[in-house]
């Protein structure tokens, strides 16, 4: 039975989880906000106020860099993995091709190498701290091309057969059918779904699939991969869809519950065992 972190006491000091949350990059900012040459880090709402629903802190991470007018002292990405609990990568621009050792197939396709560089040592960070790690859309592309797989960079153009997975005017209403993968993770965590819908926002999509990872969910009817999860000694799970996205309230609709009380419920562990081995 997945574990209820909702109905859970927190074992480590009675304190929230701190969830990292990786930031956006808004490289070209347009002049009306008056940041004029800067570049803005971000999140979108939705997602930390659903994680905030499990009474979970969520703390946007900045990119550590160096040169120019940016001073940031000494901190590290370790540092982030050693103070937080967990890592959600949140969705956004592209995964540059150049990141997976492809040329872009079109200008509009060239993604974020800089925030692609970024996110990849902060996954490798939380992975080498054994802190969980949740890829959300983007965030799912992002784990699959770090553990050395590919992506399509774009469904429509390389796949063909291709359901609407991306309708920039209906955006968060946009949907289509999920299937779990038999005896996967995610279908033990969501027993007896044989159908749900998911939002779906994305061009991109998992071509090869990373070391060491398989598939838990695929579209339907063209079996896009939908969920990934890492086979090594951790947690890192990736889902393409955004269950920040979903109302409770449309029983069409995937669940998200189960998701975030099983990644925040394996947060919760780690920091148990980690409060231990310390009192040892």
């Amino acid at each position: 039975m997945p574990f209820d972190y909702t109905q859970s006491v927190p074992l480590a000091m009675n304190r929230p989880l701190k969830i990292g949350l990786s930031p956006r990059f808004l490289h070209n900012v347009p002049s009306q906000l008056g940041f004029k040459g800067k570049t803005l880090q971000y999140l979108e709402q939705s997602v930390a106020h659903w994680l905030m629903t499990a009474n979970a802190m969520v703390f946007m991470m900045p990119s550590i860099e160096g040169g120019g007018l940016l001073r940031r002292g000494n901190i590290r990405i370790a540092d982030y993995a050693a103070e937080l609990d967990a890592l959600v990568l949140q969705g956004g621009a592209d995964v540059s091709p150049l990141t997976y050792g492809e040329t872009p197939l079109r200008p509009e396709w060239r993604g974020d190498r800089i925030r692609d560089m970024y996110e990849i040592d902060l996954l490798q960070e939380f992975v080498s701290a054994g802190k969980p790690v949740l890829g959300i859309c983007r965030g799912l592309q992002l784990i699959n091309v770090a553990f050395g797989g590919t992506l399509y960079q774009d469904i429509a153009l390389q796949r063909r057969d291709e359901i609407d997975h991306h309708n920039a005017d209906a955006f968060d209403k946009n949907f289509h059918a999920l299937a779990f993968v038999a005896g996967s993770g995610l279908a033990v965590l969501y027993p007896n779904v044989a159908a749900v819908r998911v939002n779906s926002i994305h061009h991109q999509a998992v071509k090869t699939l990373g070391k060491d990872l398989v598939v838990e969910a695929l579209s339907v009817p063209d079996r896009i991969i939908e969920a990934i999860r890492w086979q090594g000694p951790g947690y890192v799970v990736g889902v393409q869809w955004h269950p920040e996205f979903h109302d409770p309230a449309d029983s069409g609709l995937l669940d998200g519950g189960p998701l975030l009380r099983e990644f925040l419920a394996e947060a919760e562990r780690n920091r148990a065992r980690a409060a231990q081995q310390v009192a040892v």
